[in-house]
This record gives C-alpha cells, structure tokens and sequence, in this order.
C-alpha cells in the first residue's frame, strides 16, 4: 500500500465524526447504528461511549465480534474495519473519557452504572477508493 493511500484512509477516520458500528445478534445476524468516535488510536483502537443497557452492549458482550465502517459519500470512499468490541465499566476508564455535557446521556455522572466505554480493536480493513485495498491492520504502519 502506498504512502498516499495511508494517508487517505487516515483522513477519512479523523474527518468522521460518525461511524457505523455493527454487532452480531443472538440470531447470528449484524446489527448497525452510527455512534459518535471518543477517540481513535490510529487504525487499530477506537472508543465510543454508550450505556451498558443498550441492546448492541449485550450483544458485545455475548460475542465481541464488531466492525466499524466509515464513510465519505461525498467521493465514494468508505472503510471498513473488522476486530472486537470490549465492553469497559471500570471507573477508570469511564473517567478518562467523562466530558462536560456526558450529564445529559448518563444522570449520575462518570459513576453512572448505566455508563459504559466500547473499545474496538481492529484486525482487519477493507478499503474502497478508485480500487478496493484489503490488509492487516496490524502490518499497516500508520
């Protein structure tokens, strides 16, 4: 993969506010919904935040399979990441991430039971630009 090509794929994940995450349901069938990025570790570890109630939370943790896709519609070009989800509750972590405003998702604060941080970590990605690229994230220096 060229230099130019890392690059494109970098600033697609850093310009998406959204993102397409997708779980796997007791069915065997993927759920999606789009989610707001926490924060992104460059292509292999992103976070989100969401409560622990949540339908696709229970599916996490039942199966940690996920992917993520993000989307440029604009110019045709989309990424998709495969990996798994990790369910985080500790309060450490939940604190980390706590941000003015949270009180709004999750009343009782960063204490909220009901808070939890998703960390996604990818092995796998599926790009499309002018041509459809598959690599190893892991294999990917970014």
């Amino acid at each position: 993969m060229n230099e130019q090509l890392k690059r494109d794929i970098i600033e697609l994940v850093k310009k998406s506010r959204d993102v397409i995450v997708c779980s796997v349901d007791d069915r065997g069938f993927p759920n999606a919904k789009s989610m707001f990025q926490a924060k992104c570790e460059g292509l292999k570890t992103f976070w989100f935040s969401t409560n622990v109630s949540a339908a696709r939370t229970q599916q996490w943790l039942e199966c940690p399979n996920a992917c993520i896709y993000f989307l440029d519609s604009g110019n045709i070009h989309g990424l998709m990441l495969t990996g798994h989800m990790q369910v985080c509750t500790d309060e450490e972590t939940k604190r980390a991430f706590w941000k003015p405003g949270d009180e709004k998702y999750y009343s009782l604060g960063p204490t909220d039971p009901d808070y939890c941080m998703l960390r996604f970590t990818a092995d796998q990605g599926n790009y499309w630009g002018q041509q459809k690229y598959l690599f190893n994230v892991d294999s990917l220096e970014v």
